[in-house]
């Protein structure tokens, strides 16, 4: 999803890229609009409004109730750091 958001929304293609910047990817990230695959997604987890929430399709309750469910679970700050170095190797393989 993140690929397709900034393809759709920036023009970029992520796998192309081999010397984006961290603190610019992160920029990028944190500006995707609701209308991309992630932003879409991204907005139906995080909705609050219960006459909205009321309307979802299936597909989109079904979303939101697994991100909740998973929300839920605590994690700990070794197991955050893991996560987003995991995160950041990733994309630096992207190439």
């Amino acid at each position: 999803m993140i690929e397709a958001s900034f393809l759709s929304q920036y023009g970029i293609r992520l796998r192309k890229i081999n010397d984006m910047p961290w603190n610019e990817f992160c920029s990028y990230l944190s500006g995707i609009m609701p209308e991309t695959p992630l932003g879409s997604i991204v907005k139906i987890r995080s909705e609050t409004d219960r006459k909205i929430i009321k309307n979802y399709t299936v597909e989109q309750k079904r979303i939101r109730n697994e991100w909740l469910q998973r929300k839920s679970k605590e994690i700990t700050s070794q197991d955050y750091t893991s996560i987003i170095e995991e995160f950041k190797n990733m994309f630096k393989n992207l190439s």
